[in-house]
Formats: C-alpha cells, structure tokens, sequence
C-alpha cells in the first residue's frame, strides 16, 4: 500500500495551556482524496488547518507530508513546503484594493525573491485560471467590487497559482448563499478530479454527501467520527452537533 499524502500523528493544540483545540488527533490522507472535516464552530477545524501549513505550530504530535515530518522544518525548507499547500479562507484574504489579476499573481509571490516582477508566463497562467473560475473578463476590475462568490472563485485562482499538491479549505462556503455555495464546491470537485487532494472544512451535510469521499468529525478537538458521508445517519448527526440541532 501507498504511503499516504499526509499524516496526522497524536496531534494536540492549546492556546492557553489548558485547553485543547485538538487533543491528540490522528488520522491519514490518500492522494487525490476529498476529506470534509465536521463539527461545530469552535471544535478544532480551523486550528487542524492551520497547524497543517503551520500559521499555527501545534504543542505535541508529528505531520508528514509526503513521508516527510514538517514540524521541523525552517526557512527555504518550509517555504518550499508552503509552497504545495495551498489555503482558501471563509473570508477570501483578499487585497480588496487591488485587481483580481493581481490578487490571482500573489499565489505565485513564494518563488519570487522579494521585488522580483512577475513573468509573462506566470501572467498567461493567472488569465488561464481566472478563465477556469469564469472570471477572465473581471481581471483588471478591482476585487471590492465583486460579490463575494467572485471573491472566493478569486481566492481558489490564486490557491492554484501555487500549483498545490494539497488544498486546505477552511470553511470556503460558510458566508455565501446555497447556490453560490454549491457552484464553489463544484470548482473544488474539479480541482481534485485533476489529482490535487482537498481537505475541506464544511457544515451542511448536503455539500459533504455530494462532494466528500471521507469525513472527519471533530467535538472539542478530539475526532469523534472517521468514516463515509453516507455512514453519517441521524443518530451520528446528533452526536457531532447535539441533540438539538436540525439538518438544513
């Protein structure tokens, strides 16, 4: 068997000393797979993403990425590692100020040295995935100015600029609407049937059921399910977002 893409081992994260966002969590990722994280606001998704491209160095465990430990690694080293983890936000990250073709060339600023202009190259392929989101004609339109799915269809242009190994997707959907939800886990599908692995963090357990091959679900930072999003019935609905809560 493989080894796999990532691997997750007793992984724990206190911001406080006291608390653990994730407590001692383990799990592994295939290449090429679409694994949708669950849980309630504030169960330990985001902090798992985070310490996984390391915007947040975790207190105890290991992570391999391609049988690599990434714990470890500084400066070129981690740049280099950075570089094939791509990372789409709730809240888009977006230089408002400045146009959706340079928002989309950013992705390509951790193989630049500091200053260093973009090429034609690199220019031609910021067209080419602004046209796969459906927003060529939007290049030079400054990103304030778009809807917020626009925002986030620029958001996954700019993740692909990086031309990632592994997409970390942090709840991508949560501030829009169903239909522009949907058509964003759409270009995420697509992402992936190309090869690159997703992992994505999501609440409604219609877009897991359509788009997720596996689901990890969380409840205080510690993985309470692992397993298919048809095993999630009822019974399991409850027990990852408690017994008062209703499906939508």
């Amino acid at each position: 068997m493989k080894r796999p893409l990532l691997e997750v081992r007793e992984l724990s994260k206190s911001y406080d000393g006291k608390y653990n966002a994730v407590n001692k969590l383990s799990f592994d990722l295939q290449k090429n797979e679409f694994l949708v994280l669950l849980g309630l606001s504030g169960c330990g998704k985001s902090t798992l993403l985070r310490c996984i491209n390391r915007l947040v160095e975790p207190n105890e465990g290991q992570i391999f990425f391609e049988g690599n430990e990434i714990l470890s690694l500084k400066g070129q080293a981690l740049k280099d590692y950075r570089k094939q983890v791509g990372m789409i936000f709730q809240q888009f990250n977006l230089v408002k100020n400045l146009t959706v073709l340079t928002n989309v060339l950013t992705g390509r600023l951790g193989y630049h040295r500091l200053g260093s202009p973009f090429s034609a190259e690199e220019i031609d392929f910021a067209y080419q995935n602004l046209d796969r989101v459906g927003l060529k004609d939007q290049a030079k339109k400054q990103v304030k100015h778009l809807s917020g799915g626009q925002q986030q269809r620029v958001a996954i242009a700019r993740t692909m600029m990086q031309k990632p190994k592994l997409i970390l997707a942090d709840e991508p959907v949560a501030s829009l609407d169903p239909a522009t939800a949907d058509s964003i886990m759409q270009y995420l599908a697509e992402i992936n049937n190309e090869g690159i692995t997703v992992i994505c963090s999501l609440h409604f357990l219609s877009l897991v059921r359509r788009y997720g091959d596996r689901v990890l679900a969380l409840k205080d930072g510690i993985k309470i399910f692992e397993g298919m999003p048809e095993q999630i019935d009822r019974e399991w609905f409850k027990e990852i977002y408690g017994e008062e809560a209703v499906e939508i």
